[in-house]
């Protein structure tokens, strides 16, 4: 394996392309702008919304309320000759106030935290939807466990936001400015002392604000770089112990933690500079002005309680300025976070249905054509895959594909099934260009059983339902036993409820590739790709896929990549391809009489056999 480099970039969105109301185009995120993508998840539920809005205001208002009950305490519990009876109003008062507040509060934690869960699932499950649109290229040039970082670490940011650090900011938002303005009704000069500090609080914040959002993003991608080390190390165990390089991955892993605590480190020592100059200069403003209002106090220009009042409203106004300067940097990482999940939302497919598709015919004929295609894979634009390739399959013909490794085999597969579209030439199915057909439509008519069996961590019945996900049990069995696959799955501990391992662990690479077939039996379509399935496994196992394939081979067009050429002498029709053309045509016989490249192959791999 090669070192850990940085992953190809994701084309960032010009328009952020997300599941918004209709008539809305998202706009491409900048700075906090892009929480606005949080922000068209979150308004969908108003309810909740609104009565976290509604119990905010009430406990933010209830804090307000605290200094003014004091006052009075003050103002009339302190006088001389007064009784407890007469300032026990006061107090019942306050205890009031601090209920209020204590059910206010548990219902905005309540409420926000419900609308950030939801929020999240929401978002994950639009990304998902999305990803699930793009063409198998997309994958091949962004990494799956980059993608799988954002869907986890980025989400959870934005559910920190959603679920605190908002509700935080208008908590303070509230509380400054009602206290700013009560503090004015208390003590107008005082108050103007203490907002000459603002500037000197806001310009800090602009000056730095830009840094911290840089390392935010930075420390996003460091963290994603760690965990797709980690998944290719760890899905790859055996080769990294088979070769003994548990030291070199450890240290590649060791040096991309390293990066990401020193962007991290980068990012926290800023956020503490920000915070070390706001709250120093607020409170040492605060500090002056007290000193400024015990002057008054003694000379009987204001009232202790009134003093009072004021020196608990001013740390609240500092203490919420202060906490701001905490939820800016928190809002800066949440919106690289939102712009990376706002970079997946708006990445649109290539290869998606024509405005107006053409309909396939009904029934279907199961014929397959390949028309001058020429064929370069994005990644490797300066080598033609194919070139000026064409092949008719007739409905129910079974057609071999032979050659070189290289020669373009696997990408008829890619091109029929319409994870690519040629740059020359066209691809029929059933009479119809697949680029003017619904991909969906053109894959439904496609069963394809691969040499590198997929089996998903799931159940055995899940992974046969693959096929088709309506299968009944009966149906299933069905085709477990045409494919040689029910007296295994019978024996497993729990039949077709057993959970068979990620990426079936728990099977045999024969058992695995009848799975595959047995899957392709259930989708009865009238096409079938087959990779040949059977060139890594022992004698037996291989009779047992061999008897399943002839089954599912059966009246269906059949296009057969064959890597081992013994499996395909009975064919009819073999066509040998190299360099991305067809060089031969005929049977196992024509093809040894002319002396070709077929001939040469097969006496190659029979005498190696012998």
């Amino acid at each position: 394996m090669a070192d850990a480099a940085a992953p190809p970039p994701i084309a960032a969105a010009a328009s952020v392309a997300i599941d918004a109301p209709p008539g809305e185009t998202p706009a491409a995120p900048r700075r906090l702008s892009a929480l606005a993508i949080v922000w068209r998840f979150t308004r969908r539920y108003p309810l909740q919304l609104a009565m976290a809005v509604l119990a905010l205001l009430v406990a933010a208002a209830a804090t307000l309320y605290v200094p003014r009950t004091f006052q009075l305490v003050v103002d009339n519990g302190f006088a001389g000759g007064t009784d407890a009876a007469s300032i026990a109003p006061f107090f019942h008062r306050l205890l009031m106030v601090v209920a209020v507040l204590a059910v206010a509060t548990a219902a905005r934690f309540y409420f926000v935290s419900w609308l950030a869960e939801r929020t999240v699932a929401d978002m994950r499950a639009a990304v998902h939807r999305n990803l699930l649109r793009l063409a198998p290229r997309w994958f091949e040039e962004n990494r799956p466990s980059e993608i799988a970082s954002r869907l986890t670490a980025d989400t959870g940011v934005v559910e920190q936001i959603v679920g605190s650090t908002v509700s935080i900011a208008l908590r303070n938002v509230l509380i400054g400015v009602g206290g700013v303005i009560y503090l004015f009704a208390l003590s107008p000069k005082l108050t103007g002392y203490l907002l000459l500090g603002i500037p000197l609080v806001v310009l800090p914040i602009l000056w730095l604000g830009s840094r911290v959002r840089r390392l935010s993003r930075e420390s996003q991608d460091r963290i994603a770089d760690i965990g797709a080390i980690a998944t290719e190390t760890l899905g790859a165990m055996k080769i990294v112990q088979a070769f003994g390089q548990e030291a070199r991955e450890g240290e590649r892993f060791v040096a991309a933690v390293d990066r990401g605590f020193g962007t991290a480190r980068a990012r926290f020592a800023t956020r503490a500079v920000m915070t070390a100059l706001v709250i120093g200069m607020l409170f040492t403003a605060v500090t002056l002005i007290i000193w400024e209002a015990v002057s008054d106090v003694a000379s009987g220009r204001t009232t202790g309680g009134s003093i009072t009042a004021f020196v608990l409203t001013a740390g609240l106004v500092t203490g919420s300025f202060g906490a701001l300067v905490e939820v800016y940097g928190d809002l800066l990482r949440a919106s690289g976070a939102a712009a990376r999940l706002a970079e997946l939302l708006g990445e649109e497919p290539e290869i998606a249905a024509p405005t107006d598709p053409v309909a396939l015919p009904d029934p279907p004929e199961g014929r397959v054509a390949f028309d001058g295609v020429t064929f370069r894979y994005p990644t490797r634009p300066d080598v033609a895959a194919l070139a000026d390739f064409t092949l008719h399959v007739a409905p129910g013909e079974t057609v071999a594909v032979v050659g070189p490794s290289g020669a373009g085999k696997s990408t008829l597969f890619q091109l029929v099934q319409r994870f690519y579209d040629p740059q020359a030439g066209s691809v029929s199915v059933d009479g119809v260009p697949v680029h003017r057909a619904d991909p969906a439509d053109v894959r439904a008519r496609i069963a394809m059983v691969p040499q590198e069996t997929v089996i998903f961590g799931a159940s055995a019945r899940d992974n046969l339902r693959y096929g088709k996900w309506e299968a009944s049990d009966e149906e299933l069995w069905r085709a477990a036993e045409a494919a040689n696959a029910a007296a295994f799955l019978r024996a497993l501990p729990q039949g077709l409820d057993t959970f068979l391992g990620e990426g079936g662990a728990r099977l045999s690479g024969g058992q695995r590739q009848r799975i595959a077939i047995a899957r392709a039996l259930l989708r009865d379509a009238p096409i079938l790709l087959l990779d040949e399935a059977t060139s890594a496994l022992d004698a037996e196992s291989e009779r047992l896929v061999q008897d399943a394939l002839e089954r599912l081979m059966a009246s269906r067009t059949t296009l057969v990549i064959a890597h081992r050429l013994a499996t395909v002498r009975a064919a009819r029709r073999i066509v040998v391809m190299d360099a991305g053309r067809i060089v031969e045509t005929g049977s196992h016989a024509e093809l040894m009489t002319r002396g070709g490249l077929y001939a040469r192959l097969a006496t190659l791999q029979f005498s190696e056999a012998a």
